[in-house]
């Protein structure tokens, strides 16, 4: 039976999995990532084709335990910063775990309280993420704004917000290797990272899809 958070045609699997073995290849022994790091890193550098991920990409030392625990805990919300990152997450992979993705970067409120406070709206919208009640236990997704990550780790900071897992990966060059360092100078909550400028909503997907894969992998040992 196919797993599935695997590609739906054999064919499809085969390209997936013979572009891991070109990875892995291509790698050799040359990182220093855990065993279950890895997979998570290689699925990055699979979105990207970029192997300097292989070494940008930062974990606490909980991350990937927390994220499994949280995924197989099933129900747990994942709150992105855009709306990218809730289209490019499969739904079927996230249904198999009853997780659902949300974003609230449009939302006419956050845009008011946005042009009110003379903020962004992706800090206006990890706010109303918290009102809701959608942080405590997530997993945050974070690829794009990095107002929205440096909210959170206020939230977490000054409000005892705790999400399950934190992946800080916005990309640019305004406050984008900043907010990831804030990220990772804290302890209480853990989070996946990629350190400086790059980063992206391509990359929180990939990181997302490796971290199904491990919790259904785990689930069927």
């Amino acid at each position: 039976m196919t797993a599935i958070t695997e590609q739906l045609t054999a064919l499809g699997r085969a390209i997936e999995h013979d572009s891991f073995a070109i990875i892995d290849a291509e790698v050799g022994g040359a990182h220093c990532y855990a065993a279950s790091q890895w997979p998570v890193v290689r699925r990055m550098i699979h979105a990207s084709a970029d192997f300097e991920f292989n070494g940008l990409t930062f974990f606490h030392p909980e991350a990937i335990e927390a994220g499994i625990a949280a995924i197989r805990r099933g129900g747990t919300p994942v709150v992105a910063d855009v709306e990218m990152i809730c289209v490019g997450l499969s739904r079927p992979r996230l249904s198999h775990f009853g997780m659902t993705a949300h974003q609230f970067i449009a939302d006419e409120d956050v845009i008011a309280a946005a042009k009110a406070n003379g903020g962004t709206r992706a800090v206006e919208a990890m706010r109303k993420a918290h009102r809701l009640g959608l942080l405590e236990g997530s997993i945050v997704a974070v690829g794009n704004a990095p107002t929205a990550l440096i909210e959170v780790v206020r939230l977490i900071e000054e409000e005892g917000v705790r999400p399950a897992l934190v992946l800080g990966m916005p990309v640019g060059f305004v406050s984008a290797a900043e907010s990831k360092e804030r990220l990772m100078a804290q302890q209480e909550v853990p989070w996946i990272a990629i350190r400086g400028r790059k980063g992206g909503s391509t990359l929180v997907v990939a990181a997302l899809h490796a971290l199904l894969a491990l919790a259904e992998e785990e689930g069927a040992v």
